[in-house]
């Protein structure tokens, strides 16, 4: 398949965006918007079943394939042919970018902060036992309301804030939608070149100058942050070289930031050694990668079933898009809420070490909702928690 531009802009695009009709995801480098639904990928039990019926669908229809797959649960993966697709170049930063506005949200934090900071004691526990090297604990906030969330405002202000992200809307069974502005990279394909980039280590951002500085030069210094984020690069990097040549893994991490958080990032670049793997069987050769889950992987699974009160869904799963060609792009789908007839489930997440103290993990988790929190149009500058 061979991208054609449309002499139209992102926002012309998104002002086009329907939600359940339509699916959106944009990057660094385009905007696809898929109109209508020309085909689904059939139900597959493990990711090895969904990488054949995702081929045996690109080879039926031409693709592309846009949509998202759940962090633990391949056979609730949503995967579609649109029945037309548009493509523009990316979002531009904007400078007043419009959130909806205000509704009244009644917040309910599943777990409470209080029982997230005793799992991550359970888990530090865990981690002391030698249990595990490091594993990823998440909590959610659901939001109720008598409106109907504004999902194309979202949509704006999320691509407006961090136009350098992965901004998604894509539409999910029983008239659901998983809406976010991910960070992180898992995997992209373009012919040959193969880029991920891994991102753990994290801080809030704050609205003062002299302190965001302050707090990004602290995370780039963090022996507990450094660490964190060594291991996932590890692994993604030991994931990949079966499949690429050339693979450059730079020695030490660099600063990103979004409008609401300072990351730590490795941007692994490489060669496809064999031109028949695809975009997809690269994200599905990496997931879960130690940045939402841990390692080793299956202990780790294993403590987030017992220390999450939820089911993640599509949090930390994969979102994205490949083509008939194997070319794509699959970000982590974090920074995310599912959006439904009932309203909205938020999520974040922190990645905890032997270093992690827990009262930080949860006020780290609390700086990840202002993504999604503003761009509803919420004040976050007070506590919003009931």
């Amino acid at each position: 398949m061979t991208i054609a531009y449309e002499a139209v802009t992102a926002a012309e695009l998104l002002h086009d965006y329907r939600p359940g009709s339509t699916s959106l995801f944009a990057s660094p480098q385009h905007t696809l918007l898929g109109l209508g639904t020309a085909a689904k990928v059939p139900s597959s039990t493990t990711l090895a079943d969904l990488r054949g019926a995702v081929a045996a669908t690109l080879a039926d229809t031409g693709g592309p394939i846009v949509g998202a797959i759940p962090f633990d649960d391949p056979a609730s993966a949503h995967l579609l042919v649109p029945a037309s697709t548009r493509w523009a170049d990316p979002f531009v930063p904007a400078e007043h970018p419009r959130a909806p506005s205000p509704a009244t949200w009644r917040i309910t934090p599943v777990p409470s902060p209080a029982d997230h900071v005793r799992a991550v004691r359970r888990a530090l526990d865990l981690l002391a036992s030698h249990a595990l090297d490091k594993v990823v604990l998440a909590r959610s906030l659901e939001l109720r309301s008598a409106e109907p969330a504004d999902i194309r405002a979202m949509v704006a202000a999320l691509a407006g804030r961090d136009p350098h992200g992965y901004t998604f809307a894509v539409p999910l069974p029983q008239a659901r939608t998983l809406v976010g502005a991910s960070p992180e990279l898992l995997v992209s394909r373009s012919g040959p070149a193969v880029v991920a980039n891994p991102m753990a280590g994290s801080a809030a951002r704050s609205a003062d100058p002299d302190e965001d500085r302050r707090r990004a030069a602290a995370l780039l210094c963090s022996a507990k942050d450094q660490h964190e984020h060594a291991v996932v690069v590890k692994a993604v990097a030991e994931a990949l070289q079966p499949y690429c040549r050339g693979l450059n893994v730079p020695s030490q991490p660099s600063l990103i930031c979004t409008q609401t958080m300072w990351h730590l990032s490795t941007r692994i670049t490489g060669r496809l050694a064999d031109p028949a793997t695809t975009a997809l069987d690269l994200a599905c050769a990496l997931h879960p990668t130690p940045a939402i889950c841990g390692t080793p992987t299956d202990k780790a699974r294993a403590a987030i079933a017992d220390l999450e009160p939820f089911d993640r869904g599509y949090y930390t799963g994969l979102v994205g898009w490949t083509d008939a060609r194997g070319d794509g792009e699959w970000a982590v789908t974090i920074r995310c809420a599912e959006i439904g007839p009932d309203g909205l489930r938020l999520f974040a997440g922190g990645g905890i070490v032997a270093e992690s103290r827990p009262e930080d993990e949860l006020a780290e988790t609390t700086a990840k909702f202002r993504t999604l929190l503003n761009a509803l149009g919420l004040d976050t500058t007070t506590p919003t928690e009931n």
